[in-house]
């Protein structure tokens, strides 16, 4: 077992010598990830039909429409403007999301945790959206993911192995109690609504757990989630069990997105280190057109993501979806801008300068729980 895992950290040590120069910054405009006319192999659609995207070969549909709903709150989750999510209002809080009522605002600044619980009654769906991370620490976050491992037993699952760090910022923080509060009285007032787990990059690990938990707890068929540019959660044990219990997932990945491939991967280690559950689909360029590419079953398509070559890993890819810029709105620390945020989020509730057309919870953890 020791030697495996030598060759587990001699394998990871290989790959960040690649990283390191995949992960530069890069200069020059980002590239137009604008949808263009239909590929004739797979998958695709155009923003003026919105099509769903079926491969005929999996019996899997990918709904197009929603995942541009869904990816507009996952973005929306990272503006640091408090009140305008309290009002709806920002500058993400519109299009396919409009007319989206928020129950609950949950943030946690020691922790840089930020989330939102809300119905959409147009998907006569409950939302659970979980902020991803700061955009100025992506690059250490990433060279700091190439050398984790699963480490930590996953309760009531055996052989089950998932980070830690993830498990940890969902389990043992104000997140799980928060959000499935808010989720049980959404369903109390709006009746048994289907539950919608989103988040990008961290916050879709992040929203994983949070999912597992919902569908335990609800019901698998309640629950849904959708992910984008997510990282590895757990090994191949893990990804057997959660495929089990929440089977209407979706990660999207996008072109050369450097996330999806960390932690990494190695095929002929499979037990001792992490894999991805089902079920990717993977937006990217064929000759010219943005295709939607819904992957197989096994969470490791090598015909998918994983089909892209180390060395054209790209930090830059993570940060659009669906032609959606989906990163933090504010390049300063995360906890300043939480902290700064909050208070100024609290200075309007107390002015009563900020009004809802609904009651909004929010709470707030930072040296202590504050509740309005």
């Amino acid at each position: 077992m020791d030697r495996r895992r030598r060759v587990v950290k001699a394998a990871a040590a290989f790959v960040v010598v690649l990283l390191l120069l995949s992960i530069a910054p890069t200069g020059g405009a980002r590239r137009d990830w604008g949808f263009h006319s239909p590929s004739s192999s797979v998958g695709y659609t155009e923003p003026n039909t919105k099509p769903d995207v079926r491969n005929d070969g999996q019996g899997f549909v990918f709904n197009y429409t929603l995942a541009k709903a869904i990816v507009e709150y996952a973005s929306a989750v990272y503006m640091t403007n408090l009140t305008a999510l309290y009002t709806w209002t920002c500058s993400r809080c519109n299009d396919l999301t409009r007319g989206f009522e928020v129950k609950c605002i949950i943030v946690d600044v020691q922790n840089c945790l930020q989330a939102f619980v809300g119905v959409d009654h147009n998907l006569n769906a409950i939302i659970v959206a979980i902020r991803g991370t700061q955009e100025n620490s992506i690059q250490n976050w990433i060279k700091d993911m190439i050398w984790k491992q699963v480490n930590l037993d996953y309760p009531n699952m055996p052989n089950a192995k998932v980070h830690t760090g993830f498990y940890s910022s969902y389990n043992n923080t104000l997140l799980r109690p928060v959000i499935t509060k808010a989720v049980r009285k959404a369903r109390r007032l709006h009746g048994d609504s289907d539950i919608i787990v989103t988040g990008h990059s961290m916050g879709g690990a992040i929203a994983s757990f949070c999912a597992l938990d919902l569908a335990i707890s609800f019901g698998s068929d309640n629950v849904h989630l959708m992910t984008f540019g997510q990282p590895r959660v757990g090994n191949a044990a893990f990804a057997s069990y959660f495929a089990k219990y929440v089977p209407n997932t979706i990660r999207m990945t996008h072109e050369h997105d450097i996330v999806p491939h960390l932690p990494p991967y190695f095929f002929f280690l499979p037990q001792l280190t992490y894999r991805h559950f089902p079920r990717e689909v993977w937006e990217h360029d064929v000759d010219g057109n943005t295709t939607f590419q819904v992957c197989d079953g096994s969470g490791e398509d090598p015909n998918c993501c994983r089909s892209v070559f180390v060395l054209f890993w790209s930090a830059s890819d993570h940060l659009t979806y669906m032609g959606f810029n989906i990163a933090a709105d504010d390049w300063s620390t995360c906890r300043i801008v939480l902290r700064r945020s909050v208070e100024q989020l609290q200075m309007n509730l107390a002015s009563n300068i900020v009004m809802s057309r609904h009651s909004v919870d929010v709470v707030i953890a930072d040296d202590s729980v504050q509740i309005y």
